[in-house]
Order: C-alpha cells, then sequence, then structure tokens
C-alpha cells in the first residue's frame, strides 16, 4: 500500500508539476507530497479502527482490572489503555486524577501517565510510514515495557505520599482539542454495528479536522530541512559517533512541548539526513512525555520531589530509549 503513495508523489512533482529531479525545491516538494498523503490517508483508517475496537471495551471492567491484586496486571493494562487513548501528556491528567480517587494503586496510573502521549495512533501510523512496521512494532514493545517499569518503580519507593491531594481542573495545553477530550462513550449504552460504524467515522473524521493544521506545519518544517539542510551537517556535529547525542536529545527535549503530529515529520527529515534513529526517537519521546507544561499542571496535585522523581525516571528511559533504537537500528541496517 506504501508504494501507492510514492507513485502519487512521483506523479504530483514529476509529471504534472513537471519539476527537475535532484534540486532542493524538487526534494522538498516530493517528501511534502508523499507525507501529506501517506499521513492523511494512514491516520484516518487507524483512528477509526481504534474507535471501533474502542467501542467494545467496558469502562467498569478496565477499572477492576487497572485495580487487580496482581499489579503487574494492572501496569500492563494501563499502559495499553494509555497507548489507545489520544491524549496529549496535559490532557491525560484528569483521567490520571480519575484513576486515583477511584482507588486504582498509585504506579498503575502513572503507568498510564507516562505511554500516554508517546503511543498513540497519530505515532504509530507516523512512524510506520518512516521506519517501518518492525521498529514501529519495537517502539511499541519499549513504550509498553516502560510503561509497567515505571509503574513497578513508584510503588516499589511508594510515591503516592508525595501527592497533594488536591482537585485538578482540565487544563489541556494541546493543540488538538478533539485529541485532549475524555471519551465520551461512557455510557452503558448498547451501541449497534451502524453506531459503531457511525461513532468511528466521526471520531477519525474529528481528530483529523482538529489537527490537520499541525501536521501541515510539521511536514513543511520537515519538507524543507528534507529539500535544504546540508547533508553532512547531522553526521559532523550529532553523528552515530556522538555518545552524547541522547542523553542531550533528551535534556533538549524536555523544555519544549508538542505532539507527535508535529514532531514526528521533523524527525524524519533529521533521520534522512543522517540523525541517528534512537537520537531522534529519544528527542521526540522527551518533546511528547516530558514537557514542562505537563509539569507546571502536575505541580498543583504533587510535590516538588515527587515531580522531581518522576522527571528523573523519564529522564533515563528515554535515554535507555535512544540506547536501544539506535543498536536495534545498526542491527537491521
Amino acid at each position: 500500500m506504501l508504494m501507492i503513495f510514492d507513485w502519487f508523489a512521483d506523479l504530483i512533482t514529476y509529471d504534472l508539476f513537471e519539476m527537475s529531479k535532484n534540486t532542493h525545491l524538487t526534494k522538498a516538494v516530493h517528501f511534502f507530497i508523499l507525507d501529506i498523503t501517506k499521513i492523511s490517508v494512514l491516520l484516518i483508517l487507524l483512528i477509526y479502527a481504534i474507535t471501533f475496537v474502542r467501542s467494545f471495551i467496558d469502562e467498569e471492567k478496565v477499572k477492576n482490572l487497572l485495580s487487580r491484586k496482581n499489579r503487574f496486571i494492572g501496569y500492563f493494562g494501563a499502559s495499553l489503555l494509555g497507548a489507545v487513548t489520544p491524549f496529549c501528556s496535559c490532557s491525560s491528567i484528569p483521567l490520571f486524577m480519575t484513576f486515583l480517587r477511584s482507588g486504582v494503586p498509585f504506579g498503575v496510573a502513572m503507568a498510564f501517565l507516562i505511554v500516554s502521549p508517546i503511543i498513540n495512533e497519530v505515532a504509530i501510523v507516523l512512524l510506520i510510514g518512516i521506519l517501518g512496521i518492525e521498529f514501529t512494532l519495537i517502539y511499541l514493545l519499549i513504550g509498553l515495557s516502560f510503561g509497567v517499569i515505571s509503574g513497578f518503580i513508584f510503588d516499589l519507593i511508594d510515591a503516592k505520599r508525595y501527592l497533594i491531594e488536591l482537585p485538578i481542573e482540565h487544563q489541556g495545553c494541546c493543540s488538538s482539542n478533539s485529541s485532549c477530550s475524555e471519551d465520551a462513550k461512557a455510557e452503558n449504552v448498547k451501541l449497534t454495528w451502524k453506531d459503531r460504524h457511525q461513532l468511528s467515522l466521526e471520531e477519525s473524521l474529528g481528530i483529523f479536522k482538529s489537527i490537520w493544521i499541525y501536521i501541515f506545519i510539521g511536514i513543511i518544517f520537515g519538507a524543507a530541512m528534507h529539500g535544504y539542510l546540508p547533508e553532512d551537517f547531522i553526521n559532523k556535529y550529532i553523528g552515530k559517533g556522538s555518545f552524547w547525542s541522547v542523553p542531550a536529545a533528551v535534556l533538549v527535549g524536555i523544555p519544549l512541548y508538542t505532539g507527535s503530529t508535529s514532531a514526528i515529520p521533523v524527525i524524519q527529515s533529521l533521520i534522512t539526513k543522517g540523525l541517528p534513529v534512537g537520537t531522534a526517537l529519544a528527542f521526540m519521546m522527551s518533546a511528547v512525555g516530558a514537557s514542562l507544561p505537563e509539569f507546571m499542571i502536575l505541580k498543583k496535585v504533587m510535590k516538588f520531589k515527587l515531580l522531581a522523581i518522576i522527571f528523573g525516571v523519564m529522564l533515563v528511559l528515554f535515554t535507555i530509549a535512544g540506547f536501544i533504537f539506535n543498536a536495534f537500528d545498526s542491527i537491521i541496517r
């Protein structure tokens, strides 16, 4: 299927626009057409499929699963829930607090909070498009395992004692209202297949309409770098021989706030210019999952010591992820 998008980009760039090959502008235009069509189609299809599957999930059963005595089942279940909910790092916080108030263990709730922004249908679609299914599966496995590991760590050190029991208002800092909203399908209503189809269609088109501008902007930046960034720039300054590049990328990403929608097209261009895959993904995970706006909201319900612990855990996990991705990339190439 992905070959169809390549064919379409070639058709528009070289046949319709009659652009000369190997110029900076042509490379940028081809990149933009290829990514805007591929991402748009795959994103709508995948959101539809995920929403259709979620329509069968009983939320009360999910809550009971997360609260089971076998804590590792809860960690993994919360990580899976985070992976299929289209929340950014800030808008997942209200649901995180809801979990805590309903008796879900702190580590289980934290597993959801960490996984939710770094794994979602947008990230899956974009990563499949630039890295392929095999690498995307590795990303998913690492992301889910980080949810389990972090949940275990927070419960092991009894991090819940650093919570401030205050109500929290929803303060979304995402770019997408649809992506930041809680699932509206909480009612115990028997849905027909037609209802599920309609719900999935509305969800997929609604999310796409609310984030298309950020996809567009991200791909514009990515296309510009793809076409005009000097080939040797990345290799010269932060190439594969630079051990420090992974932790540096994580530190640089933390002050930023972005979603995978905007970040992944940009890192795609950097990867094609020579930036190691692991370094690029470590930067993205940091910018998406450990943003300053998220910590500012969490400050209302957590003491500084707990924020520092969360910050440290994320810093270590994302750095480890970068090294793992770079090692895996060197093996498969």
